[in-house]
């Protein structure tokens, strides 16, 4: 997919311990943590191997397995895709010019300002079709709506500094938001329950196919500038999933994918913390984090006991046959 920088390939990872350096380093700075690329090079972040201990002791082997297509899947999108590169003139910028309002998502003929005025609330709407999803969260991957097109390093630094875009992106999201039950509570990200939580948690138990579309929003907010959204969701997820066990069937997507789409490892590292200290039966924890040097007792910074939200850090989108959200 796409056009290689240079005539060269770095090399991709082989294993689900190369595609994570969640537990390699307490650096807060290390290459994952950037956003948009500006080009492939033989140093750029995503060539290291960083060693995952899978079991809390030799006794306690667990019988499941973390999935390497969604360990690789991730790790290229933390990463930026290294090894895809393409370019497309200003005037194709079809993802921009959609959230300007200027053209409607193919094959609909809808407009950004008619999803946001007239669908909120339209459950039945929202769950139903399928082709919205990919022009309302874009990313540098193609979905199974070919008439929508990848973003690209150019589109997403013209979409970061255009106001009008990044405003209806977030309703966009405040929007989806409140399909699945949640509310977004201030311009940091954080969220809460929403009103209607109980009714459309009993509903997002049981569609999973949404899963993967919040998959996809979340490694979408990552690339339009609002990486700090990301926790938030995630740990009012893994807490109503491991928790309160009002979206049980939840917990592996969480684990496996939502945690992934971070790109900070300090950030990954108190979700899983948190998220292993609820997780039963405990020896089948498999994400970590490695017994040595760990304290179980360690709160997450900024977690609220009883809350049920997670407040973010001050500001600074399943593998499943190229899943029909994507």
């Amino acid at each position: 997919m796409g056009n290689l920088a240079g005539g060269w390939r770095l090399k991709e990872p082989s294993t689900v311990e190369e595609c994570d350096s969640t537990w390699g380093s307490d650096s807060e700075h290390e290459s994952e943590d950037s956003g948009v690329s500006e080009s492939a090079s033989p140093t750029s972040g995503g060539a290291r191997a960083e060693e995952l201990q899978l079991c809390d002791s030799p006794e306690s082997v667990p019988k499941m397995k973390r999935s390497f297509y969604a360990a690789r899947d991730l790790y290229k999108y933390r990463h930026s895709y290294p090894n895809y590169r393409k370019s497309r003139q200003p005037n194709e910028y079809r993802n921009l010019r959609f959230y300007l309002n200027k053209i409607p998502l193919i094959p609909d003929g809808i407009y950004i300002e008619e999803i946001l005025t007239k669908w909120r609330g339209d459950y039945d709407k929202l769950e139903h079709n399928h082709t919205y999803i990919q022009w309302l969260f874009p990313l540098r991957e193609q979905g199974l709506n070919f008439y929508a097109h990848e973003l690209t390093q150019d589109e997403i630094k013209e979409f970061q500094s255009t106001r009008e875009a990044k405003r209806r992106f977030v309703a966009a999201y405040s929007l989806m938001l409140d399909f699945y039950g949640v509310k977004l509570l201030d311009k940091n990200g954080n969220v809460a329950r929403a009103a209607n939580w109980e009714q459309r948690f009993v509903h997002l138990n049981e569609s999973q196919h949404n899963y993967l579309r919040i998959t996809r929003i979340l490694k979408s907010l990552g690339e339009l500038g609002y990486e700090s959204f990301k926790a938030p969701l995630v740990r009012l997820f893994l807490e109503e999933s491991l928790v309160h066990n009002t979206l049980p069937n939840m917990k592996h997507s969480a684990l496996e994918y939502y945690v992934y789409t971070v790109r900070l490892p300090s950030t990954r590292r108190r979700l899983l913390r948190y998220a292993k200290r609820h997780y039963t039966p405990r020896h089948n924890f498999i994400w970590g984090p490695p017994v040595r040097g760990e304290r179980e007792g360690e709160e997450e910074e900024g977690e609220e006991a009883g809350g049920s939200g997670y407040r973010a850090p001050n500001p600074t989108p399943e593998h499943q046959r190229r899943e029909e959200e994507r």
